[in-house]
């Protein structure tokens, strides 16, 4: 099966993108506001990288319907999800593969944090098994292609919230009030 991008909608939040290759994610981007939407425009927009000429392009608003079971399936835990629901977004299969086993133990971590609660850069790193790396587990968050499967808005800074990237502190913040956590006014 050739890898499949699928655009969704996730009402009041914006149009986000899936890749999905061999029954498993391997690239999910965060909703993006549309102009006028509840979040400023951020100065870049998220990209991701190409996934061949072979990947075949499914360009719906609801795309529920394309792609097949698994891809209808993971579009609806996603608007369930931003529509406030809690699915078990740590049970799709997504592709955790990294370039270096630290890079693969913060995915696996980070997957293990629970819905509202948040862990530290520096409490990532350890539970990635290197106490100490708390700015390589950063760095990984910052770099992180699995926006809501590997949720790396879970993540703050020791005495405040933390960047989050294009999207900035104010989406991160609206993700934590979505997932009832008691540090999203950080």
């Amino acid at each position: 099966m050739a890898a499949m991008q699928v655009l969704y909608e996730a009402e009041g939040w914006g149009m986000g993108q899936l890749v999905v290759d061999d029954g498993r994610v391997v690239w999910h981007e965060l909703p993006w506001p549309r102009a006028g939407g509840p979040l400023s425009t951020p100065s870049q927009p998220p990209t991701h990288p190409g996934h061949g000429a072979g990947a075949a392009a499914v360009l719906s608003p609801n795309a529920s319907g394309q792609g097949g079971g698994f891809v209808a399936e993971v579009v609806r835990l996603l608007q369930a999800y931003f529509a406030g629901g809690s699915p078990p977004l740590e049970d799709v299969p997504v592709d955790l593969e990294y370039e270096t086993p630290f890079l693969s133990r913060c995915a696996a971590a980070l997957r293990a944090v629970p819905r509202g609660e948040v862990v530290t850069y520096g409490e990532l790193a350890a539970l990635a098994g290197a106490p100490g790396a708390a700015r390589a587990a950063g760095s990984f968050c910052a770099r992180n292609r699995l926006g809501l499967f590997v949720p790396c808005h879970r993540v703050v800074a020791a005495g405040d919230l933390g960047s989050y990237g294009s999207y900035g502190v104010a989406y991160k913040r609206r993700l934590l009030t979505l997932e009832g956590s008691t540090n999203a006014l950080g």
